[in-house]
C-alpha cells in the first residue's frame, strides 16, 4: 500500500496544477479522499456513477479522471448524486481530477500524445487561456491524404472530415476535447488544417468561408491519453497496478 498523500503530490508535481489556471469548475487535484492508501489506480476520462462501479469492481481505489465531478452547479445529493458518492464510499476510493494540466502538458497532456501517435511533432503552442497556451501548432505534417489516414486509424469509430483547406497542408493545429474556443484564433497563428474532438454545426460553413480542413476525433475521444499517461507513470513510480476505465461515449 502506498500512502495517498504521496501520490497526490506526484500528481500535483507531474501536471504543474500550481501553474495552470483553469475553469473553476474544474478545481484539478484531489477531489474526493479515501482512508489513506492505495493498492490499485485507475484512469477515466470522466467521473461518474459508471466508470466508480466498473473502478470498484476492478480493486481500483485511486482513480484519476480528466472531468471531474464538479461541472454542474452544486446538486443535492440524492438520486444518482447520492449512489455516486456512497459508491466512492464503500469502495475508499480517491479521485484525482486534471482537465487543463492534462490537455497542455508538453509530455503527457492529450495534445502531445495524440501529436506522437500521429507521427507529428509540436513546434510550437496558441490559445493561450490564463497565460498558458492550450492548443498545440505542428509546422511540418504530410499531405491531407496521409494525415487523414493516420486520423482514421487512431480514432475509428467516430471520425468526420471536413476537408476544404489545402492538400498539403502548412500548419496544423491541435487541441483536445471541444475545439470551438480554437476557431477564431487559427487564421492568426497561420493554422489551416485543424485536430480537435467536436465542434458545433455552424463551423462547417466556416471552414469553406475560410478554407480549413477539419478534422473532428470525438471529445472523448480525443482525451483518453492524458489520464492514462499520468496513471502509468503513477503506477510505475509507486510499484502499482493500474488500469484504464472504458466508457463507450461516442461523444
Amino acid at each position: 500500500m502506498t500512502p495517498l498523500n504521496q501520490l497526490v503530490a506526484f500528481c500535483d508535481e507531474r501536471t504543474r496544477i500550481a501553474d495552470i489556471t483553469d475553469f473553476p469548475p474544474a478545481m484539478n487535484g484531489l477531489q474526493v479522499a479515501n482512508s489513506g492508501s492505495v493498492t490499485k489506480i485507475g484512469a477515466a476520462v470522466d467521473a461518474g456513477l459508471v466508470p466508480y462501479k466498473e473502478a470498484a469492481a476492478k480493486g481500483i481505489n485511486f482513480l484519476l479522471v480528466h472531468h471531474g465531478m464538479n461541472w454542474r452547479p452544486p446538486m443535492p445529493m440524492t438520486g444518482a448524486n447520492y449512489a455516486k458518492v456512497k459508491t466512492l464510499f464503500e469502495a475508499d476510493m480517491a479521485v484525482y481530477s486534471s482537465h487543463l494540466p492534462l490537455d497542455c502538458h508538453p509530455e503527457i497532456g492529450n495534445n502531445a500524445c495524440i501529436a506522437r501517435r500521429l507521427g507529428l511533432e509540436i513546434s510550437d503552442w496558441f490559445l493561450p487561456y490564463e497565460g498558458v497556451k492550450i492548443g498545440a501548432i505542428i509546422d511540418s505534417a504530410p499531405i491531407r491524404t496521409v494525415l487523414k489516414q493516420r486520423l482514421q486509424e487512431l480514432f475509428p469509430a467516430n471520425l468526420v472530415s471536413i476537408e476544404c483547406g489545402p492538400e498539403q497542408p502548412k500548419r496544423v493545429g491541435l487541441l483536445s476535447g471541444s475545439g470551438q474556443s480554437a476557431i477564431n484564433h487559427l487564421a492568426a497563428a497561420g493554422i489551416d488544417t485543424f485536430i480537435t474532438g467536436e465542434l458545433k454545426q455552424e463551423h462547417f460553413n466556416v471552414a469553406q468561408e475560410l478554407g480549413l480542413n477539419l478534422y473532428l476525433g470525438g471529445h472523448y475521444a480525443t482525451e483518453v491519453f492524458g489520464v492514462m499517461a499520468l496513471a502509468s507513470e503513477v503506477a510505475q513510480h509507486f510499484g502499482l497496478e493500474w488500469e484504464f476505465i472504458p466508457t463507450g461515449c461516442p461523444l
